[in-house]
């Protein structure tokens, strides 16, 4: 009962504002953008993979995991409506997991199936390298997730934050700067996404071992922080 609450308070935040209007529009702007070029495009040689890893998963994924991740929380947050769930004898723990998985759920539906979707349309030979591209993306998307719901706990500008973390440093720094590859989710994912699929083009600057124990500590050490600083925010609320 209390998980369905929290889920049920997490979606009414999450599409009960014009923010989450950007839950459709990103993922439909890409998949229509795709299905143009499919069609007026004679020479697919590359599209594909191109469209996917510099358009989907380096700017259209992180920004529906920005939207969904601090919409989770930050809004609650923000207009002091979270002291309706610190007030009730409710783990932190709970509450954070239960609002990730929520904000991982709108992942999956709005980010990494219109990428799949994107990937068949654009080349319906390769559904092998579209199927990649999706798993790769939900991957990713657990990642963004946890780390924008622990940015909205910390700070009070976690979408402007998050916002240039999304577009500089992942669209940008993560695909064109070596050193900065290392530490970009996009990277991470990528390396799972090579393993998957043989289409060329599709190279990691991290290797998939290393890829793996990044996406996971990352995501655990995220999740960790954002309970841990909703503890503390227990007595900032009462005072």
């Amino acid at each position: 009962m209390v998980v369905r609450t929290i889920v049920r308070l997490t979606l009414a935040t999450l599409f009960g504002s014009r923010r989450g209007l950007l839950l459709y529009v990103l993922p439909g702007v890409f998949v229509a953008l795709c299905v143009l070029l499919a069609l007026t495009v004679d020479d697919k040689s590359g599209l594909q993979t191109a469209l996917l890893q510099q358009f989907g998963l380096a700017v259209i994924l992180p920004l529906v995991a920005l939207v969904a991740g601090t919409g989770a929380i930050a809004s609650e947050i923000d207009d002091g409506s979270i002291v309706y769930l610190l007030s009730k004898p409710i783990k932190r723990s709970t509450i954070i997991l239960t609002k990730a998985a929520v904000a991982v759920g709108v992942v999956l539906v709005l980010g990494a199936l219109p990428i799949l979707l994107a990937g068949i349309v654009l080349d319906p030979g390769d559904i092998t390298t579209a199927v990649a591209f999706g798993t790769g993306s939900l991957v990713a998307g657990i990642a963004y997730v946890a780390i924008f719901i622990a940015l909205s706990v910390i700070s009070g500008n976690a979408v402007t934050i998050g916002l240039i973390y999304s577009l500089l440093w992942e669209s940008v720094m993560g695909q064109y700067v070596d050193g900065a590859k290392m530490l970009s989710v996009q990277q991470w994912s990528l390396a799972l996404i090579s393993n998957l699929t043989d289409a060329p083009r599709v190279e990691s600057a991290v290797k998939l071992p290393i890829a793996s124990l990044l996406l996971v500590a990352v995501t655990i050490a995220a999740l960790t922080l954002a309970i841990t600083r909703l503890r503390s925010l227990i007595l900032s609320t009462a005072e």
